[in-house]
């Protein structure tokens, strides 16, 4: 029994400990060309679709769930002006991307929209981030037809000056 504790108390501190080492940011640059799978840091939410790592980037697949809304949260950043720039393009149809602060990346009623929905045109998009208090950062997409994919890379966060 003795075991048995001590090796729950064990584990729970490494849960711990792994997100204890997720601290607040100013800035972020991924490329996402050494993502094996989504850094622990980073919290990503498909639904009953597919968000994953690969190639070299972050790839949004709705599989047979369109309408899904799929998410990446970053780690968090601390309060400041930013521009956020990012390269994000589709396989085709019709995409949106949304960006958004997330007080609990676990927590959609805690999203709040920084950036209207935009229609994903296959070109770099920036926007300039501005947020008070120490928060996640999140994208959203959403894609409209079955086997559609997004795909995401080169994030840049920066102070904005």
């Amino acid at each position: 029994m003795k075991r048995l504790i001590v090796a729950g108390i064990i584990t729970l501190g490494g849960f711990l400990t792994a997100k204890a080492q997720c601290k607040s940011v100013s800035a972020l640059a991924e490329n996402f060309d050494t993502w094996k799978d989504i850094n622990k840091c980073w919290t990503a939410n498909s639904g009953k679709a597919m968000l994953y790592a690969s190639d070299k980037r972050i790839i949004f697949y709705s599989m047979y769930s369109p309408g899904e809304n799929m998410y990446l949260v970053t780690p968090k950043i601390v309060p400041g002006t930013y521009t956020l720039s990012l390269d994000i393009s589709d396989n085709g149809g019709e995409t949106t991307l949304e960006v958004f602060s997330a007080a609990s990346p676990s927590d959609a009623k805690s999203f709040v929209t920084i950036a209207k929905p935009s229609k994903i045109t296959g070109e770099k998009k920036t926007f300039t981030i501005s947020v008070k208090k120490e928060t996640h950062l999140g994208i959203k997409v959403l894609l409209n037809i079955v086997h559609q994919a997004v795909y995401l890379d080169n994030f840049s966060l920066n102070p904005k000056k």
